[in-house]
């Protein structure tokens, strides 16, 4: 089973710390390398953290906080000056390419790839990404700017072949293909095997949430239904929910809660207000609400 690699690049929110860099992660899966969010900085943990920026083509960006965008030009500046050639693709809103447009043209001049921003929009659900095993899915939160949440979710994968059954029905190279697909095969007497014989159940797929920057809101529970790992911003401990409700921001209880209702597998919870050194009482009250819940950190790695 192939598995599917989260590396927290910056766990903090609005206010960097000593401990927490502002947002970014970087989601590795069938040998792509995906961010989302780029904070101040991000360039540096990129390094720190020996992320693989030679597949990174896309950055998805959640939101026109800085916060969650200042680190693009950074970014992108640190990858001409390594010598990247393959293009990069940033997605979000439409009003960040107007925005960072003229900041690249100033310090980032004679890039040796090019940029393009694939916009989409705030307020709808919508497909993002699709290649030949994945797609992506924007859709709206509750925030104090236009957000949007993200679906990282693998495409249903081939059946896998008997090969015994396989070779005994003599089934002819060029069948296999149809069959992997769910096809049934018919021999040269005309009898009809059916596909359930020659193959086993394929590879689960995997599927990955993210939602961050959000006030507590069940309106997208639909999206994250059952996905195999969740991260959910946790800026605040319930006994500053005032601070929550001021900020449309989310507490580590109310993050537990939207895990747990949408029978999530996995609960990871980051975006910490820079009011807590230590996320423990933060994971502490989630994991009262929702047992499989782990807390984000810098350069820390989740592989499910």
């Amino acid at each position: 089973m192939e598995n599917v690699q989260l590396q927290i690049l910056g766990a903090g929110s609005a206010v960097p710390t000593k401990k927490f860099s502002h947002p970014s992660q970087v989601l590795s899966l069938r040998e792509k390398v995906f961010m989302i969010d780029c904070g101040e900085g991000t360039q540096h943990q990129v390094r720190r953290f020996g992320v693989r920026v030679s597949r990174l083509n896309h950055i998805f960006i959640s939101h026109l906080h800085g916060d969650h965008c200042f680190g693009l030009v950074g970014l992108l500046s640190t990858l001409d000056t390594q010598g990247r050639t393959g293009d990069v693709y940033i997605h979000s809103h439409p009003e960040l390419e107007e925005l960072l447009r003229p900041m690249i043209a100033f310090f980032c001049k004679g890039l040796s790839f090019n940029i393009f921003f694939v916009p989409f929009s705030p307020t709808d659900t919508e497909l993002i990404y699709d290649d030949k095993s994945l797609t992506v899915t924007a859709f709206p939160m509750k925030h104090s700017v236009r957000s949007s949440g993200f679906l990282f979710k693998e495409k249903e994968k081939e059946r896998h072949m008997n090969s015994e059954l396989i070779k005994y029905f003599q089934v002819p190279v060029s069948q296999i293909p149809l069959i992997k697909q769910g096809a049934d095969f018919t021999t040269a007497d005309g009898e009809v095997i059916p596909n359930w014989q020659l193959t086993t159940p394929p590879t689960p797929s995997k599927s990955f949430a993210y939602c961050s920057d959000t006030a507590y809101t069940e309106k997208f529970l639909a999206h994250i239904d059952g996905v195999d790992c969740l991260f959910h911003e946790a800026t605040f401990l319930q006994k500053d929910i005032a601070a929550a409700k001021k900020t449309l921001h989310s507490t580590a209880q109310q993050a537990a809660t939207i895990a747990k209702m949408a029978q999530v597998k996995q609960l990871i919870i980051g975006h910490y207000s820079a009011r807590y050194d230590d996320p423990t009482e933060l994971l502490a009250e989630a994991k009262s609400v929702f047992e499989a819940t782990d807390y984000a950190a810098d350069g820390k790695t989740f592989i499910f």
